[in-house]
């Protein structure tokens, strides 16, 4: 599977920007790495031309550091191989402004080519579009729209010394219960959700809804759907990076953590996908009503949830790429823990919302909001491909709690994750072999670092005990 070039940004396009922006400083140029963090470099706006011309020349390991942005010594990229730089292009139609800086910047995602002017291999949006071929070559087109949860939480730590939900402008009081869904705690942020607004509409990210989640202080933000992967991937990075922006700006930070409260529930990806054909229509979608899940689902449907199950172990290093990342996987919690799927019902993996036929689609609710977006929804088409090629079956669906069901062999300790991602041929071939094995490698790296921490409960627990 060959990767494709992204469109590059055009000189007629940064001219626009420049005439817009005549006071500009410079542009943020983004390049979102293996674990979904945003590098890069700012480019003058002198310097602009280099974004379309020759391109800004950035090592190739850039994609491949662990979370702390450091090189894997698991990987040959980095102090190995010389560390080489390789040039960087802006991406059509991304250059956009960043309304919550203090000076006129902007902003673009770039993507990098190799030493034979080919898509380098570990960016993860040409990993995405590696593994959506296989359905284009279908003729079909996936449709994405991603749902972000986070809290804001601010510079006041507890008596025990931990971070709290944020407290909202006075006279409001510091939110301390659950209160899902309620309308007053979006008002305690409301010049917050505001800003995130005015600058999603600034920058085009196409935003919906904002609810008050499962906790103190805990918020999601719906994208519109979108027929193309990797443009909604970039959307949900880009909101991301937006919200953490607009929070710091108001005093607060915006955080993405899978399970940042021990007592509280944990924050997800969730990634609604259906399948459109070339004459644009939903073939999750059928004229008569299916008689297991009482709505109109087509067996193309049934055939992808099956592949998603069938991979889904093999992808939660994808879907929990840290050590706090499978702390989120708790009974009762929202966040699944086995592979059962359902109609309506938050408690299982594979979800089918109610609606009609042409709204048949799954809502995969294992990611983390920690997850990669590019590498997440790879992993989605990747299995929803493989049930549908292969007429998969996903058996009886769930209609009670599936927290009461027992477990279905999925990974929940991230060294466990790993050694299943390592050993799957069927992920390794959408993703590419290479790609699969560098990311075991640099994942497990971090792993081992992480665990050679001591961390204070270790004294607690055993230092004068054992």
């Amino acid at each position: 599977m060959g990767s494709i070039m992204t469109d590059k940004l055009t000189k007629a396009e940064v001219d626009a920007f420049l005439a817009a922006y005549p006071d500009l400083k410079g542009v943020d140029m983004l390049l979102p790495d293996m674990c979904g963090i945003l590098r890069g470099k700012r480019i003058g706006a002198e310097a602009l031309d280099k974004l379309y011309e020759k391109g800004v020349q950035m090592p190739g390991s850039t994609y491949l550091l662990d979370a702390t942005g450091q090189n894997c010594e698991t990987l040959d990229y980095g102090t190995r191989d010389g560390d080489p730089d390789y040039p960087c292009f802006g991406v059509a139609e991304t250059l956009k402004p960043v309304p919550w800086a203090s000076s006129t910047t902007g902003q673009v995602i770039a993507t990098m080519l190799d030493s034979d002017g080919n898509p380098f291999f570990a960016d993860p949006r040409q990993v995405l579009t590696r593994a959506a071929q296989p359905l284009k070559d279908m003729g079909l087109t996936p449709v994405v729209a991603i749902e972000l949860e986070f809290y804001l939480i601010d510079g006041d730590f507890d008596a025990a010394g931990r971070p709290q939900p944020a407290r909202p402008p006075a006279p409001a009081h510091r939110q301390t219960t659950t209160q899902v869904y309620g309308i007053e705690e979006l008002y305690d942020f409301e010049a917050f959700l505001v800003d995130v607004e005015s600058a999603c509409q600034a920058q085009d990210v196409p935003a919906d809804t904002a609810t008050s989640e499962y906790a103190p202080g805990q918020y999601e933000i719906n994208l519109h759907h979108v027929a193309d992967p990797v443009d909604a991937c970039d959307d949900a990075i880009m909101l991301k990076r937006l919200i953490k922006g607009v929070a710091r700006k108001h005093g607060m930070t915006a955080c993405f953590m899978a399970k940042p409260f021990e007592e509280h529930a944990g924050s997800g990806l969730h990634v609604h996908v259906s399948l459109v054909d070339q004459a644009g229509r939903n073939v999750f979608g059928a004229d008569q009503v299916d008689a297991e899940t009482g709505l109109p689902v087509d067996p193309m449907l049934k055939h992808a949830i099956a592949g998603l199950k069938a991979t889904m172990a093999d992808a939660m290093a994808i879907f929990a790429p840290n050590a706090n990342s499978y702390r989120r996987f708790q009974a009762n919690s929202y966040a699944p823990i086995n592979t059962a799927w359902g109609v309506d019902n938050r408690t299982v993996s594979l979800r089918i919302p109610r609606g009609e036929r042409d709204e048949m689609r799954v809502e995969h609710r294992v990611a983390g909001a920690d997850a990669n977006p590019y590498l997440t929804v790879a992993a989605v088409l990747a299995g929803m491909h493989h049930g549908i090629a292969n007429k998969l079956d996903p058996g009886a669906m769930e209609r009670g709690n599936a927290y009461d069901k027992p477990e279905t062999g999925l990974p929940l300790r991230w060294w466990q994750a790993l050694l299943t991602m390592g050993e799957s041929e069927i992920l390794g071939a959408y993703l590419d072999p290479h790609y699969r094995d560098c990311y075991v490698a640099a994942r497990s790296f971090e792993n081992d670092n992480f665990n050679a921490h001591i961390p204070a409960l270790d004294y607690s627990w055993y230092m004068r005990t054992v």
